[in-house]
Order: structure tokens, then sequence, then C-alpha cells
């Protein structure tokens, strides 16, 4: 009989394949995948990548935010489990944390292989990215610095973008900054419905220390000088059309952080979040993304 006491889910049995899948993209953290590897994707075809170099970002950026999805909930299960998290395929007995263990490393294996193509500083740009990722799943997310892995992974992300351009495109450090801006802010509105169950299970890092009502009013103020550096950034005065996106941006932004204090438990805030990262990437758009792009 086979033990499972170390593996949490594996007492349902093994889930057909069908299930198995929609399990594992689950698992994956999927909104978030999705929306980062498009906002990635996107920004390439704006900055004129070539359509290989496209399909490069997409598969590179895909296959790492699945590692980062399914490493945190294999090394979260036990937690997951124990504050009764029915949400989580590995709790409802839809995959195995085994399961979820060897997909998050195939998926690492993955992003490395997909990225060589596009030289040796976007691989890195992109290992730093998904490193982040684990060493927030590993521990860093229970601590002081539980932020620091979310900007630099989202500072690191554009910079993949640009690295990937032939010849020695460099990434602005304005656009670096953005996207740096937009992990905080992602980082403090992600946690906010999970405050109570992450206290319960010894998790304390940056929102954690400083409290929800603290948490709702930073997050969104983040997001809200993202945006503005996204639209004061490039050089040369906005663009009309700039100025309006991220108006909207902005009051996107708002709109979160009073759906976080007024439904602390609600998790409303993270799609509206990604709402605000998507129209940032849109007002990146609108400007031409001039000065982006650097030659030395």
């Amino acid at each position: 009989m086979p033990d499972t006491s170390t593996d949490p889910g594996r007492a349902a049995g093994r889930p057909r394949a069908g299930r198995r899948l929609t399990a594992l993209l689950l698992a994956s953290h999927l909104g978030p995948t999705v929306v980062v590897t498009a906002l990635c994707t996107a920004l390439a075809v704006a900055v004129g990548a070539p359509a290989g170099t496209v399909l490069l970002v997409l598969g590179t950026v895909l296959a790492g935010q699945l590692s980062i999805g399914w490493s945190n909930d294999w090394l979260d299960a036990a937690r997951d489990v124990a504050v009764g998290r029915a949400d989580k395929p590995v709790v409802s007995g839809g995959v195995t944390a085994s399961g979820l263990r060897t997909a998050a490393f195939v998926a690492v294996a993955a992003s490395v292989a997909l990225s060589v193509p596009a030289g040796a500083a976007a691989v890195v740009a992109h290992l730093v990215v998904v490193a982040m990722g684990w060493a927030y799943n590993l521990g860093l997310k229970s601590t002081v610095a539980s932020w620091l892995p979310y900007a630099v992974a989202f500072g690191a992300l554009p910079a993949f973008v640009v690295l990937t351009l032939p010849g020695d495109a460099r990434p602005a450090g304005w656009l670096v900054a953005v996207g740096a801006l937009l992990g905080i802010g992602a980082h403090l509105a992600n946690v906010l419905p999970d405050l109570d169950d992450d206290a319960a299970t010894g998790v304390s890092g940056l929102p954690h220390r400083m409290g929800r009502r603290a948490t709702a009013v930073l997050a969104p103020a983040t997001l809200a000088v993202a945006v503005g550096v996204a639209v004061v950034g490039p050089p040369g005065p906005p663009r009309g059309a700039t100025v309006v996106v991220g108006v909207l941006a902005v009051a996107v932004a708002c709109v979160a952080g009073v759906v976080a204090v007024v439904r602390p438990r609600s998790r409303a805030p993270f799609p509206l979040v990604m709402l605000v990262a998507a129209l940032c990437v849109g007002a990146l758009v609108t400007t031409g993304l001039e000065g982006a792009v650097v030659h030395p």
C-alpha cells in the first residue's frame, strides 16, 4: 500500500488524465500565468521583435511562469491541507504534490532550453525571473523581504524581452522600473485575501507585518506610481492617448484599493491589478515605446 502521509492528494487515488490536466492548469495559477505571458508577448511585438523572437518570448515566459505556479502549490501542499484550501487541486485530489514537483522541474528545464537561442544575456535575465519566483515560494514570502522577488522578477521580465532582440539592445531604466513597481503592487494585492490563512501557518511577509489596511492602501498607490513612470518615462511630452490610458489605469488601481478595504477577503483586487498591468503596457504601446530600447 503506498504511503500517502507525505504527499497530500495521493490518497484520493490516481486521477484520470483529463482531470489531471485540468488540475495541473489550475495549480499553475493559470490567470496570472496567462496574463504575464500575454503581456510579455505583447511587449515583444510592440518593440518590433521578429516573429520567431515573439514565439521564443511566449514559450520561454509561459514555461517559466508554469514552473513558478507549480512549485508554489507543491511547496505549499501541506500548508494548504492544514487550512482546508479546497480550491487547491492538490488538496481536492486532482493532482499529487510529487506530480507538481516533477512538472515544475520539467517546466524550468523547458524555459532554459527555449531561451538559449536568444543569447546568454537573455537566458540570464529569464533565469533571474524564475529564480526569484522559486525563492519566494521557498521561503522569502515569510520574511520582510517578501516584496523583493516580485520587484526583481517583474523588472527582469521586460529586460528579458528587450534582450531577445537582435543586436546589442538594452532595456531603458524606466522600463525596468515600471515592471518592478507593478511586481510590488501585484504582490501586495495578491496576498491580501490570504493574510489570515498565512498567519495561521506561520507566513509573515511584509504585508502581514504592515497589516491589512496599510497593505490595501499601499498596493494601489504603488500601481499608480508605476503607471506614472510609464507615462512620463519615455522621452518627450506624453501623448494624449497615453495620458488617457494612464488615467484609466490609475482609476482601476484605486478601485482595487477600495475593494480591498471594503471587502478584505475578496480576491477581486488581484485581477484588477492584472488589468492595471495590461493598461500599463497599453500606455507604453501608445508611446511607441520610444526610448524603451537603448542601443549603446
